[in-house]
């Protein structure tokens, strides 16, 4: 920081700390003050936005990874007692669906949201610091023009001896007044533009989004679908029936009754 901006920052804590006890009057734009609260809101949702954006992807990875790990496990478990059986064959054809979904429609569908979704939110929340850094320095300018206001009136209720302080002051009231005015104006037109673009903007990544989720689950229910024409139809019948919790049950019943179980 320059020795000329330190200068400023100093009699701008000044001005703030004599505006709180009430000895400089401070400028209230209402109109300024509802753009920035929604802007403020905006900025805040989009932020959200792209973190949960990230969570989803993060968690889609960590499912088909988890996925992957049960499907290895499984299949072994049942490899390992007949690797003939139809139940040994259906724990391979899921290890190998599940695979398929997690090198394949997975890994495929990785770029395209990164992409279409992520990159987009990414460069949507880079813009806020370059906004936020404009609208701090509109409350700069008026922090300075509250305070050229304060000095020039101080000067029209109190002359000076020095018949050159007066012009002086108005001219820096003048400035003071143009230049805020000129950045608070331009916020106030172009922070509604920002917001009403965030709708063109963020619909083609939802449709993407919307795309992919659906391709994922179809190509998910195709391929796990596939697995089920090596449980006998009975099986399928006595799931649709619900009768498979009671043959759960009998099994682990007869799982008590050995000694190693429990049984005396």
């Amino acid at each position: 920081m320059s020795w000329t901006g330190f200068k400023k920052g100093i009699s701008r804590a000044g001005t703030t700390l004599l505006q709180k006890t009430g000895q400089i009057e401070r400028t209230v734009d209402r109109e300024f003050a509802d753009e920035e609260a929604k802007y403020k809101i905006f900025e805040k949702e989009c932020q959200a936005l792209q973190k949960a954006a990230k969570g989803y992807s993060d968690a889609m990875k960590a499912m088909t990874a988890t996925q992957g790990r049960l499907a290895d496990t499984i299949d072994v478990f049942y490899s390992a007692a007949d690797k003939a059986s139809e139940s040994a064959m259906a724990a391979h054809a899921y290890k190998r669906a599940v695979d398929d979904l997690d090198t394949g429609i997975g890994r495929e569908l990785e770029a395209p949201y990164r992409t279409t979704v992520m990159e987009p939110l990414g460069k949507m929340n880079a813009i806020f610091p370059v906004v936020n850094e404009q609208i701090n320095k509109r409350n700069h300018k008026l922090l300075d023009y509250d305070a050229a206001r304060s000095k020039l009136n101080k000067l029209i209720a109190k002359p000076s001896d020095d018949p050159t302080k007066l012009p002086r002051a108005q001219q820096e009231h003048d400035e003071a007044k143009e230049v805020f005015d000129m950045l608070n104006e331009q916020l106030i037109s172009e922070l509604p533009q920002l917001l009403d673009l965030r709708i063109p903007y963020f619909d083609p990544s939802f449709e993407a989004m919307i795309r992919m989720q659906s391709k994922f689950a179809e190509e998910g229910y195709e391929k796990l679908g596939g697995v089920q024409r090596y449980f006998a139809d009975n099986v399928r019948d006595d799931y649709a029936g619900g009768q498979l919790d009671a043959q759960v049950e009998s099994v682990l019943q007869e799982m008590r009754e050995l000694t190693i179980c429990g049984a005396s």
